[in-house]
């Protein structure tokens, strides 16, 4: 039975790519029955039911190394959160809510800060400094200057990739311009409320010519900060790492105990304060997450 990768699926049809062949398929019953909805990434065996056409039936989705809900793709291994510098300003609070999808699923954050072109340098450095301490790779791209275009076709290449990020970052015209080819509509960013107008229809995988795929994710702007408890939060930011421990209490939330680390260390400049802001809004959404749950 052959087998392949969902590329992308539009009303109940999937795209499903079986060496450099591309096959229209659909799916058996039985998926539905189970609760099962083929991604945008699964891989696949499918029997072919007209070679000519290029159609067939999906029968087996292989396991998964990880799947999104919102938006709806399985097996990537790196997920680029996009900020822009400028147009609309940057979102930290939710690029933190992606660092930490990413990290739950064990997938390899890459922070992208694209239109650099449209701020001072010392503005971009600082939006940099922001994830410095992180160790996750931070590339600073300009679609004027093609700045960071040939840093981030390396950390592409062999990879599965999505792109998340608020509308109006670039999202598109980032993809537009790796894959040489307009692939998607890209939007213009609303003068009125600086903000992009929503244009990708639907998630779908773009094989690269120099390996690996990249993914684009639609309407990624809304993310609950699931699959962790407030307790655990902390682990998810990298920078705490050296100081846990050193807290007075043991268990220390890092949020209003006396003789806590953290805070020092965020007092002393040397864990960035919107990276902490962003930890305490997440900590709290989280804890009452948890106790809705015994209401």
């Amino acid at each position: 039975m052959p087998e392949g990768l969902i590329l992308k699926g539009v009303g109940g049809f999937y795209q499903v790519e079986s060496n450099n062949e591309f096959y229209e398929c659909r799916v058996r019953g039985i998926f539905r029955k189970k609760g099962i909805t083929p991604l945008p990434g699964d891989c696949v065996e499918f029997t072919i039911t007209d070679e000519t056409a290029k159609e067939g039936w999906i029968e087996e989705i292989r396991q998964r190394r990880n799947y999104f809900n919102r938006p709806p793709v399985a097996n990537i291994n790196r997920l680029a959160v996009v900020l822009a510098a400028a147009q609309p300003e940057p979102d930290f609070l939710l690029a933190d809510k992606l660092i930490i999808s990413a990290l739950l699923n064990d997938i390899e954050p890459i922070i992208i800060i694209n239109k650099t072109d449209l701020v001072e340098q010392s503005a971009v450095g600082e939006i940099e400094g922001v994830y410095k301490q992180t160790g996750f790779p931070v590339i600073k791209m300009s679609k004027v200057t093609m700045e960071g275009y040939g840093c981030l076709r390396e950390k592409l290449k062999g990879n599965c990739t999505a792109f998340a990020g608020q509308s109006g970052v670039g999202k598109s015209t980032i993809l537009n311009n790796i894959i040489s080819s307009s692939v998607m509509e890209t939007g213009e960013v609303s003068r009125k409320i600086k903000r992009g107008k929503h244009t990708t229809r639907h998630v779908q995988l773009i094989r690269l010519d120099y390996g690996g795929y990249v993914v684009d994710t639609p309407g990624f702007s809304l993310v609950s900060p699931d699959g962790i408890e407030y307790k655990e939060l902390s682990w998810m930011y990298p920078e705490f790492e050296k100081y846990q421990g050193l807290c007075r209490f043991n268990g220390c939330s890092h949020i209003k105990e006396p003789g806590c680390s953290v805070k020092d260390a965020v007092n002393a400049g040397e864990i960035p304060g919107m990276r902490y802001e962003c930890y305490k809004r997440i900590y709290e959404e989280l804890k009452e997450l948890y106790e809705k749950r015994y209401e």
